[in-house]
């Protein structure tokens, strides 16, 4: 595949894309063509339909179109000169190849997840993470697939699932360096915090926020998941229930970050560090990753309140 990071001037190409956006505009000469947003799991690039003939397919916003044409220059920006269009079906392409994804193997980060499912010892807790994590097939194939936000942090296909798992790695250091802690109400929080966001946030490729999420957001509609499953489990503690409910409802740490509760138990405050830490550091990451050639500072970031560079 011609990825569109690797795409240079002058380059003649034929190869299929995700058209992230379509415009109908008009030329000063009054004639119309169509502006496009082509996309690639690499980046965007624009994309021009000067002559509307019979080789242009009819296609939408959001559809994989197979374009031909030509890598041009417009404003020291690449531009595709596009020639012909054929519509492609989504079975008929990859996804993987055209929307961001994790570095990571999905089913290597889920078989982790599941290590430290088993190795909650509180019966109660395990029957609940089995019935999300091992026996709710529907929900299992959203989750490894879903990212854990729109834009921010971890937006990416398999987002949510590698978050999930770096808090609760997290976690896990604290219960053993705070015994204090309990570990298994831990290790089930922080597995289930951000569950709600597989209703949050569409799946791919819209990744935007859905009316549920606008309406609820993920903190009170996975709050509501883990007590729907709770209450079919037969004699699962109300006190128990009510800890793992208050931190997951605790979990942005704040009530100005959007946390419905301030942490009031331990565990709840270990998991809304463990989960600012990991959003933080992926930041961090992926700031720096988007700017590859950088060795200066960065200028300021509003994520971080700082002006950051590389080490």
């Amino acid at each position: 595949m011609n990825y569109i990071n690797t795409l240079r001037e002058g380059d003649n190409i034929t190869d299929i894309y995700f058209c992230k956006s379509k415009v109908v505009a008009q030329s000063k000469a009054g004639k119309t063509y169509y502006s496009l947003m082509l996309q690639d799991k690499t980046g965007v690039i624009d994309g021009k339909i000067w002559d509307l003939s019979n080789a242009i397919e009819h296609f939408e916003a959001m559809d994989y179109i197979k374009v031909s044409g030509q890598i041009t220059s417009f404003n020291n920006s690449l531009q595709f000169n596009i020639k012909r269009v054929q519509r492609m079906q989504e079975n008929e392409v990859d996804i993987s190849d055209y929307m961001p994804v994790s570095s990571y193997d999905i089913e290597e980060m889920y078989s982790s997840l599941k290590g430290f499912i088993d190795s909650v010892k509180d019966n109660n807790l395990k029957k609940l993470l089995y019935s999300f994590f091992v026996e709710d097939n529907d929900f299992i194939k959203r989750f490894k697939k879903h990212s854990a936000a729109k834009s921010v942090h971890h937006g990416f296909i398999g987002g949510l699932l590698e978050h999930t798992l770096s808090v609760t790695r997290i976690c896990d250091f604290f219960s053993k360096n705070y015994p204090m802690l309990d570990r298994d109400l831990l290790i089930t929080a922080a597995i289930c915090h951000d569950i709600g966001k597989i209703y949050e946030i569409s799946d791919f490729p819209q990744n935007d926020y859905t009316d549920e999420g606008n309406l609820l957001g993920h903190i009170v509609m996975g709050t509501m998941m883990v007590r729907d499953k709770a209450n079919q489990i037969d004699g699962f503690p109300h006190t128990l229930l009510g800890k793992l409910e208050h931190c997951i409802l605790a979990h942005h740490g704040k009530l100005e970050f959007g946390s419905p509760k301030k942490p009031g138990l331990m565990e709840a405050m270990a998991l809304a560090y463990a989960d600012d830490t990991d959003a933080k550091m992926e930041c961090f990451k992926e700031t720096l990753e988007a700017n590859p050639e950088a060795t200066d500072w960065l200028g300021y970031q509003k994520f971080f309140d700082s002006n950051i560079r590389r080490t």
